[in-house]
């Protein structure tokens, strides 16, 4: 019951809306065509769920452009989660580096199909894990994953689907064809929004992006509690006898 109690938190962080173009200047696909509110990332939240934990992503609004079973595919989301110390410090394929820290879980969602990876805190094992479940939810998606309840740190992007590249990403270029998203530079970060703050933009200047949320050791601050605990317990025991003596 006392972990449940201590692990029963909720973490929900707004995002910017009308932001999903990168550094401003990213010009999105025409085909299919993709609305910038369905890239755009509104808010998202983590909450333990059972031994799991769930995430929600909010969007603009939903998009199917590619007509997925699923309700959507307009885009790629990924979350990265700290744990604890150590991790990988890049963000997978997106061409962002974590700032504070790396990852020890790595979620991919797109609308046909959804991974979960963990990697150890040296960053250099990846192992693959049960496939999250996701339901669409008014503008967001519902996530439930075999990640341990916790409370974390994240990064968060949104990068445009395609069926045409091994990780379902469409990178960016400086060409113009109609299913290309262009932007200024061909070496340009591909997500077209990140969970951030309107003030903080190094995402797509210097190719960093900044944790959300905190980790606690909540294995550690149990066995203090416990010990807090067992000791008042032993102290109040002394004075009864003290007092019966």
């Amino acid at each position: 019951m006392l972990l449940l109690l201590l692990t029963a938190s909720l973490l929900t962080v707004p995002d910017p809306a009308g932001d999903a173009r990168g550094d401003g200047g990213y010009v999105l696909p025409r085909q299919p065509g993709v609305t910038e509110d369905a890239l755009d990332l509104r808010s998202f939240s983590a909450a333990p769920q059972g031994a799991g934990m769930r995430f929600t992503v909010s969007f603009g609004q939903i998009g199917n452009p590619w007509n997925a079973p699923s309700g959507f595919s307009a885009g790629v989301t990924d979350i990265f989660v700290k744990t604890g110390p150590g991790g990988q410090g890049v963000l997978a394929d997106t061409g962002l580096r974590t700032r504070g820290g790396g990852w020890q879980y790595h979620l991919r969602v797109t609308g046909f199909g959804s991974v979960l990876e963990r990697t150890d805190d040296t960053g250099e094992r990846i192992e693959r894990l049960a496939a999250p479940t996701v339901q669409i939810e008014g503008t967001g998606l519902v996530i439930d994953t075999a990640v341990p309840a916790g409370s974390y740190a994240y990064w968060v992007t949104s990068s445009v689907y395609t069926p045409l590249s091994a990780g379902g990403v469409l990178k960016p270029t400086g060409g113009t064809a109609p299913g290309s998203l262009q932007a200024g530079r061909t070496d340009a970060p591909t997500p077209v929004d990140v969970l951030a703050s309107a003030e903080d933009t190094r995402a797509f200047s210097d190719g960093t992006l900044a944790l959300v949320g905190q980790t606690r050791d909540w294995t550690s601050l149990i066995l203090i509690m416990l010990g807090g605990l067992g000791l008042l317990l032993t102290v109040g025991a002394t004075v009864a006898v003290w007092r019966r003596t």
